[in-house]
């Protein structure tokens, strides 16, 4: 009995193995002969014998790189060469040669874009980063439009000008951005001004003023709406609005609607970001003691009513102490993997 159990099991025929397993014998049969057969070796193509030589193929070569043909198509090398009287090879076998040398590309010098750098940008305290932009309102017909020009403080969300135009221009934003710094004393070498690539953004006047004020410029890259998401959440926020319309009658009734609803975001509105704070409580100190106050509020609660919080006592809202435009990112450290 031991010895009918330690032998090795029968092997199943070929046709119940490919029956079970759906392959046909024929295909097994041809795949077994190819696999006994030695590796063919690889077919090397011969040189025709028109084909030009090494040393003619390395004068094409040479006449390809000079400096008056470098940044030609072999289309325009040929028939340069062609107009003057000269014939060493086709087009084809042009590109061949440039082809056998990795020099088969795009041979016209063209304009590169630039690496643009991302921009990282921290606020700790309120008149350290500003974020503007422009958006548009609808007017009254169609293809008609106002300017609305907003200023931001990133860190306390805080709207710190406003202005409604008929037009973009950096000389409205000049004035503008004028008074705002008059306004809130900011010292030169203090702020920065984030802005995307619009034309008023990139204008000389704009930038000539920023270098006069003291204040650094930063632009968000091409087409990266994330670059600028302090002032694309403004937008929203204002353009959501119930009472916000389809159309304004006239520039009046824009900024009449803008200081309205920038009154309410900066003193009624409690903003998320801030520990449901309002822009105008953080950008002017006041957010340590609207938390202490909160917290002593909450204390008293828990005191009276311990069984309503199950997992601890309660806390407010955190409050705001850092604000990013792109946080650097957090590699992990290697030292700190076991």
């Amino acid at each position: 009995m031991d010895s009918l159990l330690a032998s090795p099991p029968a092997p199943v025929p070929i046709r119940d193995a490919c029956a079970a397993l759906g392959v046909s014998r024929a295909s097994l049969h041809r795949r077994q002969r190819q696999q006994a057969l030695p590796p063919a070796a690889p077919l090397l193509r011969p040189s025709p014998p028109r084909a030009l030589g090494s040393a003619q193929r390395q004068v094409v070569l040479d006449l390809l790189r000079q400096p008056r043909f470098a940044d030609l198509a072999p289309y325009e090398v040929y028939a340069t060469l062609l107009d003057e009287g000269v014939y060493h090879c086709s087009i084809r076998t042009m590109y061949r040669i440039l082809d056998a040398h990795s020099e088969v590309r795009e041979r016209r010098d063209q304009a590169r874009h630039p690496v643009y750098r991302k921009p990282e940008l921290l606020a700790t305290t309120p008149n350290t980063v500003w974020s503007w932009d422009i958006t548009k309102l609808m007017g009254p017909a169609k293809w008609t439009y106002f300017y609305l020009y907003v200023v931001i403080d990133i860190f306390s969300r805080r709207v710190v000008a406003w202005a409604v135009a008929d037009a973009e221009s950096a000389t409205i934003f000049k004035a503008l951005f004028d008074d705002a710094i008059d306004k809130h004393h900011v010292p030169p070498g203090q702020l920065t001004l984030h802005a995307d690539r619009g034309g008023p953004m990139k204008a000389k006047a704009t930038a000539q003023l920023l270098a006069d004020l003291g204040v650094t410029k930063s632009h968000s890259r091409p087409h990266t709406s994330n670059d600028n998401p302090f002032s694309e959440a403004h937008f929203k926020t204002l353009k959501y609005q119930p009472q916000f319309p389809q159309r304004f009658g006239c520039i009046e009734d824009a900024r009449q609607f803008c200081r309205d609803f920038f009154v309410w975001y900066n003193q009624d509105h409690h903003h998320s970001g801030l520990g449901l704070m309002t822009p105008d409580q953080v950008h002017y100190g006041q957010a340590d003691d609207i938390h202490a106050a909160r917290q002593r509020t909450l204390d008293h609660a828990f005191a009276a009513h311990p069984e309503r919080f199950v997992n601890q006592p309660p806390s407010p809202p955190a409050k705001p102490t850092a604000v990013w435009i792109n946080p650097p990112s957090q590699k992990a450290d290697p030292s700190s993997v076991n």
